[in-house]
């Protein structure tokens, strides 16, 4: 039987599968929901040091198999999370805490208050794509990439992994900031800014304008700057973006990811989808001789 386990930058991942950020990741019950549904690890939902009430409604749209949001980032902040982080950690789930923030002190800050809850990795959210003044505007700059960077890893003593945007003409520049700055990993990739109009009212659907494109139509971006960033970086890489099945998985891994994150398509599949990928991943490798999931991350460069 292969040996479906990661070591993501030193964080134990039972299987290659994360849920991604914004999806179930509100409450320590969702949390948990999901781990023992068969994630290999989780993402909490994006977290500032203060509440936050996010944007008005509509914000979130559904256009064919593919979600279009702009819910603004809305959260309990971080005293109120407390609890739930705590709540999945004592229930033996992998936790990586998603921080976000007005500045490289209000990132750090987060981070430190995540890891002091028992979060056992940090993701820095650099690149929301709808959010002004704390998303894309960051990912959109090396210097800034590596000051947020910076900052986080001064104050913390877990794995940061950098969230990078598909919206710029070369991430791998952007990934390789984030290595300088001394990041463990990776997130490959946020959503794609994205709108949709509703002819009869001549106006856009979401109350906001802009928003965040996930599911299967980001694959082959999300593919691309994998693959891309695996060419420039030594750090491990999580891949996101229209994964739903293993197959989809195994084009993330080829391309240089060591795991991968699901969020939409858990609508399609059910929260069994962590399973199923698993499950998925773990028949192809049995099938074509493998021993490990380890031996087909970048295995697409030759």
């Amino acid at each position: 039987m292969p040996d479906l386990t990661v070591d993501l930058a030193g964080v134990k991942l039972r299987n290659p599968t994360l849920l991604a950020s914004g999806f179930l990741g509100e409450t320590g019950a969702s949390l948990v929901r999901v781990w023992n549904a068969g994630a290999g690890g989780v993402v909490t939902k994006s977290i500032s040091p203060l509440p936050r009430l996010g944007y008005a409604n509509p914000t979130v749209f559904e256009t064919g198999e593919n979600l279009l949001n702009a819910v603004g980032l809305p959260n309990p902040g971080m005293k109120e999370f407390e609890a739930e982080t705590r709540t999945a950690v004592t229930a033996g789930v992998t936790v990586i805490g998603s921080v976000f923030g007005a500045s490289p002190d209000e990132y750090a800050a987060s981070a430190v208050a995540l890891e002091s809850y028992g979060a056992h990795a940090i993701e820095m959210n650099l690149s929301c794509p709808h959010v002004e003044g704390t998303g894309a505007e960051i990912a959109e700059s090396e210097e800034a990439v590596r000051e947020y960077v910076a900052a986080v890893k001064a104050r913390t003593h877990v794995p940061v992994f950098a969230k990078l945007s598909p919206n710029v003409a070369h991430i791998a520049k952007f990934a390789a900031a984030a290595e300088d700055a001394k990041a463990d990993g990776i997130t490959a990739i946020n959503t794609l800014k994205a709108m949709a109009i509703a002819p009869e009212l001549r106006m856009p659907v979401l109350a906001h304008g802009t928003g965040g494109l996930s599911g299967p139509a980001v694959k082959p971006v999300g593919v691309r700057c994998v693959y891309e960033i695996h060419k420039a970086v030594k750090i491990p890489i999580l891949g996101v973006g229209g994964i739903s099945t293993g197959r989809d998985a195994l084009e993330y891994l080829m391309a240089g990811a060591s795991a991968v994150q699901i969020g939409t398509s858990i609508l399609s599949r059910g929260i069994e989808v962590f399973a199923k990928v698993t499950a998925e991943i773990d028949a192809f490798l049995t099938a074509e001789g493998y021993t490990g999931v380890k031996e087909i991350v970048g295995a697409a460069h030759g």
